[in-house]
């Protein structure tokens, strides 16, 4: 059984978490997130440090508690620190410029993809074959990064598609005669 609801989060300076009922708030330099708790845990807050417990000692409370604390914790770090997901393009004249929140894409289509960024979300590329995808927020960090990834994932022949930074595509061997 996970025991990762036990450790305490300590607040950074700067960031100013607030809790209403079960809505716990995070507001520091990065931006705002917010969150329901679940009904099953308790949270505790007191000298800059967050403690969250479950209310019952049922299994699914107690796993409950494990994963709100992986999302405050998320959203301490995030409102921090923020998160940052890299991205890379491989193969001839696959480029990618940012205009405003607008990304294009000239990954061998016929017409250049066009992607616009939520809200919360910034997007830069420092060379013409990498993307930064950055924000407080770290499921949509990630999920704004899957889905540029989408219009092209890497094929396993020659490797060519959009890739995370860190990511390993394993190669095929072409046909034989």
């Amino acid at each position: 059984m996970s025991r990762i609801a036990n450790k305490p989060i300590t607040i950074p300076q700067g960031v100013e978490v607030k809790l209403q009922g079960q809505d716990l708030s995070v507001k520091g330099a990065k931006g705002n997130l917010s969150w329901r708790v679940h009904d099953s845990v308790e949270v505790q807050i007191e000298d800059q440090v967050i403690q969250l417990q479950a209310r019952l000692n049922a299994q699914q409370a107690v796993a409950m508690a494990g994963t709100m604390r992986a999302l405050i914790n998320n959203m301490v770090t995030g409102v921090s620190q923020g998160f940052e997901r890299k991205l890379l393009l491989q193969g001839v004249g696959y480029r990618a410029q940012v205009q405003g929140k607008k990304l294009n894409l000239t990954v061998g289509f016929s017409h250049p993809v066009v992607y616009e960024a939520p809200d919360g979300i910034t997007l830069e590329a420092p060379s013409q074959t990498e993307i930064a995808v950055k924000g407080a927020d770290k499921q949509k960090v990630g999920q704004v990064a899957a889905e540029i990834r989408a219009y092209r994932p890497p094929e396993p022949y020659k490797g060519k598609g959009i890739r995370y930074a860190d990511e390993h595509v394993v190669r095929k061997e072409a046909k034989k005669k």
